[in-house]
């Protein structure tokens, strides 16, 4: 998740939703990754409807077992790595994160 538009945090959450409910019987992993302008959404600032369907469906998908990571240097400068690694959040450099996902040649769908 890396836009931080009304349409691309509703869907791109609900997407990861939605590609879970099947994951298991498909043999994949879903994984969720917010950067950017989408990550500062993460503390609720916004205050949009859209901000509050993104949260929750975070919590959702962290609830549901699904890896949800972030930016450990934006969360750093944000002054939100306690609150988001209290959320379920696992913060990681966005960069070597990229690179894993070019390693183990993941399928990213982006937001």
């Amino acid at each position: 998740m890396f836009h931080d538009d009304d349409d691309s945090l509703a869907t791109g959450t609900r997407v990861a939703q939605r590609i879970q409910e099947v994951a298991p019987e498909r043999g994949v992993f879903v994984e969720v990754f917010c950067f950017g302008p989408a990550q500062r959404r993460l503390s609720g600032a916004g205050g949009s409807e859209a901000v509050a369907t993104f949260n929750r469906q975070i919590d959702e998908l962290i609830a549901g077992g699904v890896r949800v990571g972030a930016c450990v240097n934006a969360a750093r400068a944000d002054g939100t790595e306690d609150q988001l690694a209290a959320r379920g959040l696992e913060l990681r450099v966005a960069r070597d994160e990229f690179v894993r996902f070019t390693l183990e040649q993941a399928t990213v769908i982006t937001f």
